[in-house]
């Protein structure tokens, strides 16, 4: 920060020293996009029409979205006061972090997860505690149930991880719930979870009323092509989601946005079929990248994950020269959206080139 960016006022030291988000970088006309997880196809015209349809912009929405929030009770089991819907998943893990954790707590997590966890707790005023992943870059939850402490507020698990696409199973979910105190909040963020295909993973949906400290997070970003208009939604115990609630801002989900998530419900089947292909296309990349000799993690998330380490900020500048725009994440790995089909080729290419370049014995490289 150079002086003349010094605030001028006081402020949280630990605020000032947060990086800010950094968006997925865009792409120009002749590039892929490939760097924030996006669903590549365009929205469905139907959902089109139902936006278009909320016109009234001179008015609130709703404040609760109750007829999205009914309509989420209804095919999950449970009461409309069990489901809380939120500007996207990223909202409701703020709320929840705020609701139960502050200064002198502790909240623990992955590492590598999701990039915005390390910011939600310190806006929060607790402190994060990580565990790092394990060698196939999932997450460690024997190591992560160890570190458990009585300051310990809240506990994220990321599953598909976001970036490496690891999932957590069914079973070892089980077994690391049958180690935490029923009075510690854990959340079950799965942005990701209808690009699944793995029958061992965890599946949040069918835990609902197991565990009276589980919130389960979903969005209509990802797989329902949403991400622009933000919204997702948090199921669980009421009084979690009350204390949730009492954070939010208020009137932070749009009218708009109800509207399409209510759409894209309508219209599920054509936009998991849509999920469907995009999960054989990474499957497809997955095995591709195999067999040119990258040592890569199985995803089952909506991008890969190509564990560069040193090589990470060069490797990007080549898929960038390619036309690809790709997600770095300094020094570790560069995360790779599925995008369009026309992509594929380039990703391949290039990729294969990065590996040849490693170095025998390099982490990533399959081939000695």
């Amino acid at each position: 920060m150079s002086p003349s960016d010094q605030p001028s006022v006081r402020l949280r030291p630990e605020i000032v020293a947060l990086p800010a988000y950094r968006q997925g970088k865009a792409a120009n006309a002749s590039a892929f996009k490939l760097s924030s997880n996006e669903n590549p196809f365009d929205p469905l015209p139907g959902v089109v029409d139902a936006v278009n349809a909320v016109s009234a912009f001179n008015r609130y929405p709703d404040a609760s979205a109750l007829a999205l929030r009914e309509r989420l009770a209804a095919r999950y089991g449970v009461a409309s006061d069990e489901v809380h819907i939120g500007a996207g998943s990223v909202a409701l893990l703020a709320q929840l972090i705020t609701a139960a954790a502050g200064p002198g707590d502790e909240v623990l997590y992955s590492w590598r997860s999701f990039e915005a966890y390390p910011s939600l707790v310190t806006v929060s005023g607790a402190t994060s505690v990580t565990v790092p992943n394990r060698a196939d870059h999932g997450h460690d939850l024997p190591a992560m149930a160890a570190m458990i402490t009585p300051r310990t507020r809240v506990v994220l698990v990321c599953s598909p991880n976001n970036p490496t696409g690891v999932v957590v199973t069914a079973d070892e979910f089980a077994a690391f719930m049958d180690q935490v105190p029923t009075d510690l909040l854990v959340i079950l963020d799965e942005a990701y979870a209808e690009f699944v295909t793995d029958p061992a993973a965890v599946d949040g949906t069918t835990l609902l009323g197991r565990y009276p400290n589980l919130v389960v997070l979903r969005t209509f970003s990802k797989a329902y092509g949403l991400a622009g208009l933000r919204v997702g939604y948090g199921i669980g115990p009421v009084g979690i989601l009350d204390a949730a609630r009492a954070t939010a801002i208020p009137l932070s989900v749009t009218g708009q946005a109800s509207a399409a998530a209510l759409a894209s419900l309508d219209a599920e089947a054509e936009l998991l079929a849509r999920v469907a292909v995009i999960a054989a296309r990474r499957d497809g990349i997955q095995q591709a990248l195999a067999g040119a000799g990258l040592h890569s993690p199985s995803s089952q998330a909506n991008f890969v994950w190509l564990p560069l380490g040193e090589a990470t900020a060069a490797a990007t500048e080549r898929f960038t020269d390619a036309g690809l725009v790709v997600r770095p994440f300094h020094p570790e790995g560069i995360r790779v959206s599925i995008g369009e089909e026309e992509s594929v080729a380039t990703l391949l290419r290039i990729s294969a080139e990065i590996v040849q370049d490693l170095p025998t014995g390099h982490p990533a490289r399959r081939l000695g």
